[in-house]
């Protein structure tokens, strides 16, 4: 009878963990940074190396005094080293940075060529660990903790009239980065896939400087800083094994905006 009862709870367990996968990746965008992974690492179970490429579309709202959404490409390269139940990382990456309504005037004297901010190609680098702990052979339970650094600032110049005046200005982005620890459930199902899925609490942060002030436009009155509107969010993925050491990551991610991202990593 226990045995028959324990049959069941693990099949209702993996059931849960199937249908939250599938919500969040239907739905799905990946964290600034590239993706979170699988709480189990994909290091090989004796210990090793790994290497991966990744890329990435993030989109969330930043808050300053008004909401403003920021939508990102990521392309990045990865090396890791780790165990079945350990494991760390680095990434180093280039991403564009668009930044909607930017530029949009919120006076009819101000008038301007564009509205969105957008800009190309600045590197970023990442840091992340992890740690696993397996119930059984089928559900585990790990933590991550991640964070990025762009290394580079992003600009944009406009311009436009002011009072039928010509003017041209830009706005810079600096000291862009962000933080994320979660926690993930883990269950592996038949040929070894990982289904994961888990909440997790991210922050980010930048600086937004104009070179001219300019009534009337969001960003041109002073230096600011801008942070993410919401701090809590929810990921899922799937791992799945490949012939010879590799690996296909495919993870969803969503906190005030959806994001989705996708890996393919060689274990040595």
């Amino acid at each position: 009878m226990n045995l028959k009862k324990g049959i069941i709870h693990t099949k209702g367990l993996k059931g849960i963990l199937i249908s939250a996968f599938l919500i969040f990746a239907v739905n799905g965008t990946a964290a600034a940074g590239g993706l979170f992974g699988p709480p189990q690492p994909v290091s090989k179970e004796a210990g090793g190396f790994h290497t991966g490429i990744g890329y990435g579309t993030h989109e969330d709202q930043y808050r300053k005094d008004t909401d403003h959404t920021i939508r990102q490409n990521q392309v990045y390269s990865e090396l890791g080293y780790g165990a079945n139940n350990w494991g760390i990382y680095g990434r180093i990456g280039v991403s564009d940075l668009k930044i909607l309504d930017a530029f949009r005037s919120t006076q009819a004297s101000t008038t301007t060529s564009k509205n969105d901010f957008k800009d190309y190609g600045k590197f970023f680098g990442t840091l992340g660990g992890q740690g696993f702990y397996p119930f059984n052979r089928t559900f585990g339970i790990g933590a991550f903790l991640q964070a990025s650094y762009y290394f580079q600032d992003f600009t944009d110049d406009i311009s436009g009239t002011q009072n039928g005046a010509l003017f041209t200005t830009g706005l810079k982005v600096k000291n862009l980065w962000d933080v994320n620890f979660g926690i993930g459930f883990q269950a592996t199902v038949s040929n070894d896939i990982k289904l994961y899925v888990g909440p997790y609490l991210y922050y980010s942060q930048a600086k937004i400087s104009p070179s001219v002030n300019i009534p009337g436009l969001p960003f041109f009155a002073g230096e600011i800083t801008i942070k993410n509107k919401t701090n809590i969010g929810g990921f899922s993925g799937i791992d799945v094994p490949l012939a010879r050491g590799f690996h296909l990551l495919v993870e969803g991610q969503y906190s005030d905006r959806f994001s989705v991202g996708t890996a393919v990593t060689y274990s040595y």
